[in-house]
């Protein structure tokens, strides 16, 4: 069974059409200017090719696992096609499983609820929360920011030959730093987990939007991602790796989906038979928009070619990285070095600004869309600024004047729909706001920070 998709254009050209490229949003200085999304790390815009085949989709929708007619059956093909087709994407072995999750968080709590008794845990501080905070049943080892990659592995290395030899040991490491961009040497950390008995989980969150991802080449034993950062809306997320922790595992959650026989016994108990595939671990109604969305995203990636994907987006970087580095009041962060390898990812410090109005200022003056705080990864954040953690934590120093730098950062992100006229208007604007001062005031309201209306203009 099969349903409409949208036509694939062999030609597709950089970047790639995105939902939202056409959206004005009013300027405080008057007037309007069509939105530069450079927030992608956080959410990145759909694909209009994604958004195009879940509409072909959406008049067959059914339930999934669940019914005899037509279109049940047609959308149970639907999900488990998907689950090839992600499979695919991530280059698994023939013998693991791809589980769908809600996000890249929910992914890497299900693995640390299928932990083996007794498993240790190996964390660098440096980790998105979602990968830093979900052990906190197991005996965790957080490791300090290395500075460089090699001293990434030979920390790792000499953490794990210190560790008891005969338990169950877990790596978890980001593919590429949701804060920096950095790359992280994955496969030389993979190989260290690996020769010390120890398995390797790669929280590919921030990695597979921008670059190829291979479990099999990298030699992990699980990836975790969301679909929500690959282009493809609905609230999905993966698991995809070897089998036997999770098979070995009680279910995630216990219900329907997850079961595959129940019966009462005769003392009024009740027995249950749970799944060794994959649906162990997805009990309820699945969401089959937001995984097909994410096959979609897959499908629409590996046919535009990720090499060419990858090549335009590095010159992105190049000219970000170059623009900054003219602006002497510009500090751009990073563990690395600022020549290290890095995906669309920059996060930057303005000296005499505080970060939480600088970003307010590129919203409301420019029409840009960038992040602002610790970026749910404060340890490693605070470490690069060397500050001390603060209340009230992601939100820096609300408080702070507008002359008074925040003990936060500033992240522009960015992928394959950023035209380069974003990029532009970025450089543009800080260059005007770090010379000239921003037009207005602003103030923080409600936790955010906002042009302060009742005062004037700068």
């Amino acid at each position: 069974m099969s349903v409409p998709t949208a036509a694939v254009d062999q030609a597709v050209c950089a970047p790639l059409p995105v939902l939202g490229a056409d959206v004005t949003v009013p300027l405080v200085t008057g007037g309007d200017v069509t939105y530069a999304a450079l927030d992608y790390a956080a959410s990145s815009p759909a694909l209009q090719r994604v958004w195009d085949d879940v509409a072909a989709y959406a008049p067959y929708y059914g339930s999934v696992h669940r019914g005899a007619g037509y279109l049940s059956q047609l959308s149970t093909d639907l999900f488990e096609s998907s689950r090839v087709t992600v499979a695919e994407f991530l280059g698994c072995r023939a013998e693991d499983q791809v589980v769908f999750t809600r996000s890249t968080t929910d992914s890497l709590n299900l693995l640390a609820a299928a932990l083996p008794a007794g498993c240790q845990v190996f964390v660098f501080e440096t980790e998105h929360h979602a990968s830093l905070l979900p052990w906190r049943d197991a005996r965790v080892t957080y490791l300090d920011a290395p500075r460089t990659p090699d001293q990434a592995v030979a920390t790792l290395e000499r953490a794990l030959a210190a560790r008891d030899p005969h338990g169950p040991a877990l790596v978890c490491v980001t593919g590429a730093s949701n804060v920096t961009g950095e790359l992280w040497p994955v496969r030389e950390l993979a190989a260290a987990a690996h020769a010390h008995g120890a398995r390797i989980v790669l929280d590919a969150a921030q990695l597979a939007p921008h670059h190829p991802v291979d479990i099999a080449e990298l030699d992990v034993d699980w990836v975790a991602f969301s679909g929500h950062k690959l282009y493809a809306p609905f609230g999905s997320g993966v698991l995809a790796g070897r089998a036997d922790w999770l098979v070995d595992a009680e279910p995630y959650l216990a219900g329907g989906g997850a079961s595959r026989k129940v019966a009462r016994r005769a003392d009024g108990g009740v027995d249950v038979e749970w799944h060794t595939t994959a649906a162990r671990h997805e009990a309820g109604s699945p969401n089959v928009i937001g995984v097909y969305s994410i096959a979609a995203a897959c499908k629409a990636l590996t046919e535009a070619g990720f090499d060419r994907l990858v090549a335009r987006e590095q010159q992105l970087v190049t000219r970000v990285r170059e623009g900054l580095a003219g602006v002497p009041q510009v500090k751009v962060l990073s563990l690395f070095g600022d020549d290290a390898p890095r995906v669309g990812v920059l996060s930057f410090v303005v000296e005499g600004w505080n970060s939480s109005h600088f970003a307010a200022a590129l919203s409301a003056e420019y029409g840009i869309g960038v992040r602002d705080g610790l970026f749910c990864a404060h340890p490693l954040v605070r470490t690069l600024l060397g500050s001390e953690p603060q209340d009230p934590g992601e939100c820096g120093a609300p408080d702070a004047a507008p002359g008074e730098r925040s003990l936060n950062a500033i992240r522009v992100s960015f992928g394959a729909g950023t035209p380069d006229e974003h990029i532009e208007r970025f450089l543009g604007a800080v260059r005007e706001l770090v010379g000239e001062g921003a037009r207005w005031t602003y103030r923080t309201e409600e936790g955010r920070c906002v042009p302060d209306r009742g005062a004037a203009q700068v």
